[in-house]
């Protein structure tokens, strides 16, 4: 299974270090950034040092690109077969363990506030959500991409183990 992440729009340097260093301690194949996502480095080459704290050198190790629309991101990825999933709460989210995954798709991540646009919900294939059971409605954005990324790699792993039998 391919996993490709989409972070659009998110603002921090450290939770966008802090997901590259998650996706490829758990074999995302490619990150994009999109919107105002921050590069890992400057416009000198230099990598930022609010990246280094948290990334600890994955970018090293992990394919990503920086690319500005995302509309048009989407659209060349489901050309080349991949799903898209955006990682929100909405009226048509569904439950991470409900959601099954294929041989590849790309997890969209938001801002830390406002979240995924709607207009980006709508382009795609599917919307899931991590539960929540406390009084706080939401998670830190690299949290969320933890807990979902390992969720679903789990989900893929009893899958195949099932298949095998």
């Amino acid at each position: 299974m391919k996993i490709f992440l989409i972070l659009h729009n998110v603002r921090s340097l450290h939770n966008v270090g802090s997901i590259f260093r998650t996706a490829e301690g758990l074999g995302v194949k490619k990150i994009y950034l999109t919107g105002y996502t921050p590069e890992p480095y400057d416009i000198f080459g230099k990598l930022r040092k609010d990246f280094q704290k948290t990334a600890l050198g994955a970018e090293k190790y992990l394919e990503w690109k920086q690319v500005k629309n995302i509309f048009a991101l989407i659209k060349r990825l489901k050309q080349d077969g991949v799903k898209i999933v955006a990682l929100e709460q909405s009226k048509s989210s569904i439950n991470i363990k409900k959601f099954k995954p294929r041989a590849k798709f790309a997890l969209i991540l938001g801002n830390e506030v406002t979240g995924i646009p709607k207009s980006v919900l709508k382009k795609c294939d599917k919307i899931i959500e991590i539960p929540m059971r406390g009084k706080k409605e939401s998670l830190n954005v690299s949290v969320a991409a933890g807990i979902a990324l390992y969720a679903l790699r789990n989900l893929d792993v009893g899958r195949l183990s099932e298949t095998s039998k």
